[in-house]
């Protein structure tokens, strides 16, 4: 695991900013004086903005393995929200998102789109 930083992404995209995956391979190459290509897999993302604990894999079978538990809902994630002032009650936020690949983002949608994915979170 790897703590991502606010501010960096998780991995390349369009816009050439710096990425955690490629700054880990190569500290990866250097630490082991690797001279070939690195294989290390982000098993899942962070957004840019989201600071947090990575599950990185140095294996494409480990890749595999954890990919696959993420899908069948064996991983718990959690986040921690910092919320300046009082909760009266605990809520629970759900949205429908869509991701639209050409800008590289989700946003919300209605829960009748055929493409939306549930997304709730309790505080």
């Amino acid at each position: 695991m790897v703590d991502k930083p606010t501010g960096l992404l998780s991995q390349s995209d369009i816009s050439g900013d710096r990425d955690l995956l490629s700054l880990l391979k190569q500290y990866l190459a250097r630490k082991y004086d690797k001279p070939g290509r690195v294989f290390l897999a982000l098993v899942q993302r962070l957004d840019r903005n989201t600071r947090g604990l990575l599950v990185m894999a140095r294996t494409s079978k480990a890749a595999s393995r954890l990919s696959d538990q993420i899908r069948r809902n064996m991983v718990e994630k959690q986040y921690l929200v910092i919320v300046h002032g009082r909760l009266e009650q605990e809520k629970t936020m759900v949205h429908y998102l869509v991701k639209d690949q050409a800008r590289m983002m989700a946003s919300a949608t209605t829960a009748d789109n055929p493409d939306a994915r549930r997304a709730e979170l309790a505080i």
